[in-house]
């Protein structure tokens, strides 16, 4: 079986909207790179960008960093809204339109990518769907945590402040819209930054900044056209959904698991990041309880997967890692495991991980 082209969430999380996670990247022989966020390969260019000028921000009130990441985490909750966003990191530079609408409850979007291989993902609530048009394939998928930036209002316990302090920058202009720009600072090593366009009225983020802890821009999501309030059909986008005729439809077994459960522990924990999530992808071939795992970390804004499968020789390296943009990845063996960890952190922090990660059985 074809597998599908991962989304992960990440670190910044898409907090356009969601968006960022269901981007194609790259992935570990699992199921949807994180995400979803996080096995995937992203696109666009890193370059070091300097903050805009700060200019007093007469409008927008200050307010607390929890305050900030509430007000952005509600903004594509309520709004209705269509746009073109460029996603750029390393070398790479991928475009996508998104279609996004709710009425209070319900949440619908459409993505379609306008660069690389054509992809439709249209979603309701946690139900997802992508098309391949291409090759008339279609992955479906439900979804608990879709990745939403910032994750503090899912996480067991508020602890961001604890790990990120943050600035009022002054107000810029993105894709003609009037945007208040936050950075928020992490407190350690063990974490990347991040510069945050917020849309002055609806506080909707319209551009996203990864930063290192040299303030070079690492990965970088930006609308370069945005319609708020836009007339965006719920029905339509339902329609579109349900319109697999042609189509050959997969959907994985997931089953919901804990890490314990499945003989796994970490001998002490990373500092800021508490478990949120653990699935077990079910295949008619797996036995001995060595069904490919997905262990899923959260601080609230940073996350990070580690993917825990059996080892095969014929298939995995002693050990490597690979960056993209933002994203690290660290693998290596771990007795009769496969061990992938990766997320939008430094890679410090991934190796961190993988050091403490431990069998119980």
């Amino acid at each position: 079986m074809p597998m599908m082209p991962v989304v992960l969430s990440s670190s910044a999380r898409t907090v356009f909207g969601s968006v960022r996670q269901r981007l194609p990247r790259f992935r570990p022989t699992s199921w949807r790179s994180l995400v979803v966020p996080v096995l995937c390969a992203f696109a666009v260019l890193a370059q070091a960008q300097t903050a805009p000028t700060p200019s007093v921000a007469k409008d927008v009130p200050q307010l607390s960093l929890n305050d900030w990441l509430t007000r952005i985490h509600d903004a594509s909750r309520q709004r209705a809204y269509v746009g073109t966003f460029v996603v750029s990191a390393g070398n790479d530079i991928s475009t996508s339109r998104i279609w996004h609408v709710c009425d209070g409850q319900q949440q619908m979007e459409r993505i379609d990518t306008l660069s690389g291989e054509p992809r439709m993902t249209i979603r309701r609530n946690s139900d997802v769907i992508t098309f391949a048009p291409e090759t008339k394939q279609a992955w479906m998928d439900n979804r608990e945590s879709l990745g939403l930036f910032p994750e503090l209002l899912r996480t067991p316990s508020n602890l961001i402040p604890e790990f990120y302090q943050h600035r009022e920058l002054g107000v810029d202009r993105v894709a003609g819209h009037k945007a208040q720009v936050i950075e928020i600072v992490p407190k350690d090593s063990l974490r990347f930054g991040y510069r945050i366009w917020s849309e002055v009225s609806t506080g909707l983020v319209v551009k996203l900044q990864t930063l290192a802890h040299d303030g070079q821009v690492l990965e970088q999501l930006a609308y370069s056209e945005l319609q708020l309030d836009a007339p965006v059909s719920m029905g339509k986008l339902t329609r579109l959904m349900r319109n697999t005729r042609g189509y050959d439809i997969y959907r994985p077994t997931i089953r919901r698991t804990t890490a314990e459960a499945e003989g796994w522990r970490l001998s002490e924990p990373v500092p800021g990041f508490q478990s949120m999530s653990c699935h077990v992808r079910e295949s008619s071939g797996d036995s001995g309880g060595l069904s490919p795992m997905q262990w899923v970390f959260s601080d609230g804004l940073a996350s990070v997967s580690l993917f825990i499968q059996a080892y095969d020789g014929t298939r995995h390296q002693q050990e490597n890692s690979i960056t993209s943009g933002a994203t690290q990845s660290v693998s290596r063996k771990l007795g009769d495991h496969w061990v992938t960890v990766m997320g939008e952190v430094p890679k410090a922090t991934l190796e961190q991980f993988a050091r403490v990660l431990e069998r119980i059985r």
